[in-house]
């Protein structure tokens, strides 16, 4: 008796072989192209964080300045209230004058400073999100590149099934770092 071999014949193997290195060849430029962008969000997170930091470092110059003022308005009215002599009192009065308004001045500078200290750390945070939201794309198309590759050496469909599926999860993140708009990716 003939020994009967259950194969598919090598038509349907090549072509199968040309299927998994093209799906294999776009899950690699998918995850160069989200390592690129991970790295990239990674940078700005740096940079920003550094961004961020000197404004608060500007905010607490300002504030000290507005501390300094503030003394020096507090020992001028002590001294205008024990000054008899009127020229002294104009004097004083307008250095007081000055005092109020450098302090109005340095309240309103700290506002503004305080607000882009916060808007930098909320686009730090969002620079945050998308670099992790690449990062995990690259690890999902790493391993799905990684199951293609070796259901071709070894001609197991389930293996590149199964690449595939960590592929599109990988897809998804990917676009996910780009748009943002599935927020239930971010804790995963």
């Amino acid at each position: 008796m003939k020994k009967t071999e259950k194969s598919s014949s090598p038509i349907i193997q090549d072509r199968w072989v040309r299927w998994v290195a093209l799906t294999t060849t776009v899950l690699a430029v998918c995850a160069a192209v989200s390592s690129m962008k991970g790295s990239s969000n990674s940078t700005k997170v740096q940079i920003w964080t550094t961004k961020e930091s000197n404004q608060w470092q500007f905010y607490q110059a300002k504030s000290i300045k507005k501390y300094l003022m503030q003394l020096q308005q507090d020992n001028f009215k002590a001294q205008c209230m024990n000054e008899p002599d009127s020229q002294k009192k104009v004097y004083y009065d307008s250095k007081l004058k000055y005092y109020n308004e450098k302090i109005k001045q340095y309240e309103e500078e700290e506002k503004v400073i305080k607000s882009d200290a916060e808007k930098l750390n909320k686009e730090q945070d969002t620079f945050k999100l998308r670099g992790g939201q690449f990062s995990d794309a690259v690890m999902l198309l790493q391993v799905a590149i990684m199951l293609s590759s070796i259901a071709a050496l070894l001609k197991k469909n389930m293996l590149w099934y199964v690449g595939m599926i960590f592929g599109a999860a990988g897809i998804i993140f990917m676009i996910n770092g780009f748009t943002l708009v599935l927020p239930f990716l971010y804790n995963i």
